[in-house]
């Protein structure tokens, strides 16, 4: 449907097929619609009871809006603030996946900078704070900072989404370790070629 070359997610693709309608791709990768919506919705439905209707979200790593369109019809008076680096990707997000009728704040920044910028409003702020920060097959390894990790306890339910298969295996599981010793609990989840990661700061 559409093609458009992005410095941060690579060779991006819009498709549209009969069985999964709709989606985006990075370098061959679903990042948006597709196979990723059913599975951020299996893990939103494991911690929608945790969450009051009227909460607040972040997200870091907004792409097309697949999941910020899972949270408003999960918790339709949610407030959702989304972040990404990637103008491409949010506005083919909004021309094929309708995040422009979600109703979500957006900006366009780095995660890191924007995290870094907004700390004391972020800490006070925010009930569920979403992690799905890739370009392309890549989750980049500033966000992988002890200090990144822990300034997210502050926030009482932390979801991370990590690739799981081949050498991401590996990565990953060094990944867990890590968000062991800052989080006072962790759950994995195992949908389709991904690692879930609930993370409870209390």
């Amino acid at each position: 449907m559409e093609e458009r070359e992005s410095k941060y997610n690579g060779y991006l693709q819009v498709v549209r097929t009969i069985g999964l309608g709709t989606y985006i791709q990075a370098d061959g990768l679903t990042q948006s619609g597709g196979i990723v919506e059913s599975i951020w919705e299996s893990i939103l439905k494991k911690i929608h009871k945790s969450l009051a209707t009227n909460h607040k979200t972040l997200i870091l790593g907004l792409g097309g809006g697949t999941v910020a369109k899972l949270i408003r019809k999960i918790w339709p008076e949610v407030k959702i603030t989304g972040v990404d680096v990637d103008p491409i990707m949010v506005e083919l997000g909004k021309r094929y996946l309708g995040l422009d009728r979600v109703g979500v704040e957006i900006i366009i920044q780095d995660a890191l900078d924007f995290f870094t910028n907004h700390q004391p409003l972020i800490t006070s702020h925010f009930d569920l704070l979403i992690v799905d920060l890739y370009n392309g097959y890549e989750f980049p390894k500033k966000f992988e900072n002890e200090n990144f990790l822990k300034a997210l306890t502050k926030n009482s339910l932390v979801v991370f989404n990590r690739l799981y298969f081949g050498e991401k295996r590996p990565e990953a599981v060094k990944f867990v370790l890590k968000l062991q010793k800052v989080f006072s609990r962790v759950e994995y989840h195992y949908p389709e070629a991904n690692l879930m990661l609930i993370c409870h700061a209390h």
